[in-house]
């Protein structure tokens, strides 16, 4: 048998799948290319450098870091982040020296992938990178309005803005209007109608403006600024820095700041939309943010080197990638060659472009960056302090004091919110003193917890509730201290949780380090996985038996007994699971449980709301609403379902769960949940009329009503965190949960309690892979991660 190397059918694999791939990225190459070349041009103009730049960080941007960059969709050039940051550089130190400090950047950012510090640079809160781009968008805005104008700009924001009003007096009629010629082309291109329409938005609105705009400016004999790219042999190269030491080292460190940022986040956002559009047969790997970051840092070495703009990740090109279809990194690369081709051979063609058109493009480009999106999540999350400081500083001050200022409001806020604790005190009818502490108890709060446990009287009894998921050190000692002493002074103390569930000792203190906690609030539970080894848990079994058995003569007598008989045969896997978990609660679980329960079997059951979910059993009702017994009235079924009163093949006993939770128990809401990758709703995307009808096709049924939902239109398509969901499976989801609801109203004692104001209906969707919740914003299908603070109310 001859041998045969291992590598031979991988590299024969490989060889065979280029034929197939390479159309689609030489098709997406040239389509991100014919956007490029213009918005590089742009943004060379905007940053007042030599137009070439623009062009040879383009080419640098697909070439070097599309070939070494961890993100193989990622397209990498000139982006409007860096344009003001390289604008007061090139004003302060000349262009060369810019060069110079690009090229250290590089390195630093080099550095920065070396130590593996990608990571970290998410760590910056989203309102802060949103309130950047903004106020870079504003600033630059600002300064292309005086070139559409027919003017020159200021050196900064603020006289942009006072120098206005003269600019307007003064208007050049030529370049005003080449300028509205563009801006016309560039939002209306994608709204042109009919199927000639959709044929011509296949070339980019950016090329097709500005196409436009020169077509004009040259056919009617237009006198106006336009591009002047000067020869290759007079082309500027980088310089020793001259300069304040100081101010070098700022410049250096603004430029890998805002350019690292920025790529790592078009990464990030590139990844997304891949996930959201392509199966996972289709997808290439997820971006490596460390090696991104190399391929940044080697593509600013090598355009500063040669002259060329700072480079950082564009979210712009690389979305335009994704969605023309390019499987791999060569697209990046092959449209880096087409703009180096570009920039020898098309000469005298982009020597026609108006600097007007281009200033305009820039200008839009700019106001896109003010993102409503970005605005409405802020807002949404409570953070429209740091977006508007944030947005202010950079206007006013520059790049990096804005980013400053933003990280330091963003830290003073997260301190107000963690010191914003309340804590009050109550004497009931019964004598007993309450005190109701709202929030994270920290050191902050330990004057305030202090001095109201100190107003309770010695040999009073007293019950200290803690609605909170933190307490420190220093509080804990606080409590601690306050409640032995109140005990020896003949009082009575009970600490309970957020629902008002006795809390033992252990529960409210501080877990030590390495304590599974994943099942927190509702804590009895947090200890339900047991992470020790084989051989600990069977030693330490016996001692814990020993410790929480009763000492009763029943328990003794069954002792006995066991003793006498022989141990059954070990149970199936399934049945010794069963038994395992039983004995883990009743050995765990109930001692901490058992005030708790015999109370609700004392008093009946009172839970607050109606939760309708899918059997599915990745969703666990009681971990990801933070309830436990009493709180909620659970109905599951496949595909959390509402059948309509009447429908054919109605199941009765949603409809009796219903009836009895709104009648009899008099629950105040009804939530429906929903979650990703529901099997009930793929089948139901996947059946068809031959399909044999079996029970669960027949229950399927009652979901009809939410696939011709998805199908209308009448509704517009649920979105989840201001995105369109991530595929069809997903989308009928989030229908299904809107339809349910809609399905629920029809029941006539839903309705009837509706009428009354007295009950309330909530949408809900869990997605599974991120452990995330979303809730349905009333009034619209948009589901919302909503973030709710310590004291309950949205943050």
């Amino acid at each position: 048998m001859t041998a045969t190397s291992p590598t031979t059918p991988k590299n024969k694999a490989v060889r065979s799948d280029l034929p197939a791939d390479l159309p689609a990225d030489l098709s997406a190459s040239v389509a991100v290319f014919l956007i490029a070349l213009p918005l590089s041009l742009g943004i060379a103009l905007a940053t007042g450098a030599p137009l070439q730049a623009g062009l040879v960080a383009a080419a640098v941007g697909g070439i070097v870091a599309g070939r070494l960059g961890g993100a193989p969709l990622q397209v990498s050039g000139p982006a409007a982040g860096l344009t003001v940051v390289t604008a007061e550089l090139i004003q302060h130190y000349g262009w060369r020296t810019t060069c110079a400090i690009t090229v250290l950047a590089g390195l630093c950012q080099l550095g920065l992938a070396f130590l593996r510090t990608a990571r970290s640079a998410l760590m910056v809160s989203p309102a802060i990178v949103h309130g950047m781009l903004a106020g870079i968008g504003v600033t630059i805005a600002l300064a292309q309005l005086h070139i559409v104008l027919g003017g020159t700009p200021q050196s900064s924001a603020v006289a942009n803005v006072v120098g206005l009003p003269g600019q307007l007096a003064d208007l050049h009629p030529a370049a005003l209007g080449v300028s509205v010629l563009t801006l016309v082309v560039l939002l209306g291109w994608p709204r042109l109608p009919g199927r000639a329409g959709g044929a011509l938005r296949k070339v980019p609105a950016a090329l097709a403006a500005v196409a436009t705009a020169t077509a004009f400016a040259t056919l009617a004999g237009l006198t106006l600024p336009r591009v002047d790219l000067p020869s290759w042999r007079s082309h500027a190269l980088p310089e020793l820095p001259q300069g304040p030491l100081l101010g070098i080292i700022a410049a250096v460190l603004t430029i890998t700041l805002v350019g690292s940022v920025e790529s790592l986040l078009s990464a990030v956002a590139t990844d997304k939309l891949i996930g959201s559009e392509r199966s996972s047969a289709g997808r290439p790997p997820r971006a490596d943010l460390n090696r991104e970051l190399r391929g940044q840092g080697a593509a600013n070495i090598v355009s500063g080197a040669l002259g060329g703009l700072p480079v950082t990740g564009v979210a712009v090109r690389s979305v335009a990638n994704v969605k023309a279809g390019a499987t791999s990194r060569r697209s990046a690369m092959l449209h880096g060659f087409w703009v180096l081709l570009a920039a020898g051979l098309l000469v005298p063609v982009l020597d026609l472009i108006p600097l007007a058109a281009l200033a305009a493009l820039v200008m839009a480009v700019g106001v896109q960056m003010v993102s409503i999106t970005h605005l409405r999540s802020v807002t949404r999350h409570g953070e429209v302090l740091v977006y508007g400081t944030t947005i202010a500083a950079v206007v006013l001050g520059g790049v990096l004091e804005g980013v400053a200022i933003g990280i330091a409001v963003a830290v003073a806020l997260a301190l107000h919110r963690l010191a914003r604790t309340r804590i009050t005190l109550e004497k009931q009818d019964s004598g007993v003193h309450r005190v109701w502490a709202r929030g994270q108890l920290t050191f902050l709060a330990v004057p305030r917890l202090s001095r109201v446990l100190n107003q309770i009287p010695h040999d009073a009894p007293a019950v200290v509730e803690l609605d909170g998921s933190f307490m420190d050190h220093a509080a804990y000692e606080t409590l601690q201290d306050w409640q032995d002493s109140h005990r020896a002074h003949g009082g009575s103390v009970e600490v309970t949780g957020r629902s008002g569930a006795r809390t033992s000792e252990g529960d409210w203190r501080p877990a030590p380090r390495g304590t599974h906690q994943c099942c927190r609030p509702w804590t009895p539970w947090q200890n339900h996985c047991d992470h020790r080894p084989a051989h600990a848990r069977t030693a330490a079994a016996p001692a814990q038996a020993q410790a929480q058995a009763p000492a009763s003569a029943a328990t003794a007598a069954q002792a006995a007994a066991a003793a006498e008989h022989p141990a059954p045969a070990p149970l199936r896997r399934g049945a010794g699971q069963l038994a395992n978990g039983i004995g883990t609660f009743q050995r765990d679980t109930a001692p901490l449980v058992r005030d708790e329960l015999a109370r609700l079997a004392r008093e009946g059951q009172r839970p607050s709301q109606l939760f309708l979910t899918c059997a599915d059993s990745r969703l666990v009702t009681s971990m990801i609403t933070a309830s436990g017994p009493g709180d909620l009235f659970t109905v599951r079924n496949v595909g959390n379902l509402v059948p309509l009163p009447g429908a054919e093949s109605t199941d009765d006993s949603v409809a009796a769960a219903i009836e009895y939770a709104v009648d009899v128990l008099k629950v105040d809401s009804i939530t429906v949940c929903g979650h990703s990758g529901c099997g009930a709703m793929q089948a139901l995307l996947n059946s068809s009329p031959t399909t044999p009808m079996t029970p669960l096709r027949r229950w399927l049924r009652h979901g009809l009503p939410s696939l011709e939902r998805m199908g209308s239109r009448h509704h517009a398509w649920a979105r989840i965190a201001g995105r369109l969901p991530a595929d069809a499976v997903e989308q009928l989801c989030l229908t299904n949960v809107v339809q349910q609801l809609e399905h629920l109203r029809a029941h006539e004692s839903v309705a009837r309690r509706l009428a009354e104001g007295t009950l309330e209906l909530h949408g809900m969707y869990f997605h599974v892979g991120e452990a995330q919740a979303y809730l349905l914003s009333e009034g619209e299908d948009f589901f919302d991660c909503r973030v709710f603070d310590s004291v309950g109310q949205n943050a």
